[in-house]
Parts: structure tokens; sequence; C-alpha cells
């Protein structure tokens, strides 16, 4: 074996020692943002949230079918009341949003499909989103963390 065979044999190793670990790695599940299996990215427990929904940027959650996100919280109008779910995917941990035409909670990276309360339609997505207790009192919101 000369030099040259050497030398590139030693690059391609070194190259494989680095480029496998982040290739696999990034295939991985990240639990760091999963809050199934990492309930550190939810809010503390025992903690409460208050919108007032007469202010201007809470005011959308008075109308059916409009939702916002308040520290990872995905409130919504469904019509029937108003429903907070976490809005973190319990699959790889991508923000879902409320599609108020389908009525369900949809997942952007993977394609999961969520009820207003939670629970999976269409996976892969197999746990279902948390939700939070909901409480109003005039134009005081209150979710219970």
């Amino acid at each position: 074996m000369n030099r040259r065979e050497v030398v590139q044999k030693f690059l391609l190793g070194g190259t494989v020692l680095v480029l496998v670990p982040s290739i696999l790695e990034s295939c991985s599940k990240d639990t760091t943002k999963d809050p199934v299996t990492n309930p550190g990215n939810n809010p503390p427990a025992a903690t409460k949230i208050d919108l007032d929904l007469s202010l201007a940027e809470n005011a959308a959650l008075k109308t059916t079918g409009n939702s916002m996100i308040v520290q990872n919280i995905l409130i919504i109008n469904t019509g029937t009341g108003i429903v907070a779910l976490t809005s973190i995917c319990t699959h790889q941990g991508c923000t879902v949003g409320y599609h108020s035409g389908a009525g369900d909670i949809e997942c952007p990276c993977h394609g999961s499909i969520f009820s207003t309360t939670g629970s999976v339609i269409n996976g892969p997505a197999s746990s279902p989103l948390h939700l939070y207790p909901v409480s109003q009192t005039g134009n005081i919101l209150t979710i219970t963390l």
C-alpha cells in the first residue's frame, strides 16, 4: 500500500466517523420537544394563564373557528366552547395548528391529525395532545396548567 492510499483511507475513515453519528442523530426522535416524554417543555403545573378577551390581542377567541397559541398552549373557540391543548405535537415536537374548516388540529411536519379533545385521529403520532381545563368568568378566560 502506497502513501497515497493510506492518506485516502485515513480521510475516508475520519469522514465516516464524523458523519455517521450526526446522520443517525438527525433521524432519531428529539425527546426534548416531546411533552409526553419530557414534560419540562410544558408550563409548570398548578399555574394558570388568564386571558382578557376584551383586549385586542385576545379578541379573536370570541369568534367561532378562531385560535391562538399562548405559551405553547393552543386555544380554540370551537363554537361549543373554548378548549386549550398543548401546541406541541407528540410525534416529533412540531407546532400544531387548528383548521376550523375541518374542525381538527394538524401537524404540518408529518401529517398527524388530532381532534379538539386531543385524541389522535391520524398518525404517525400515537399519543394524544394534553388537554387543559378552561373556565371563563365574564371576559376572563382561565387555563389551568
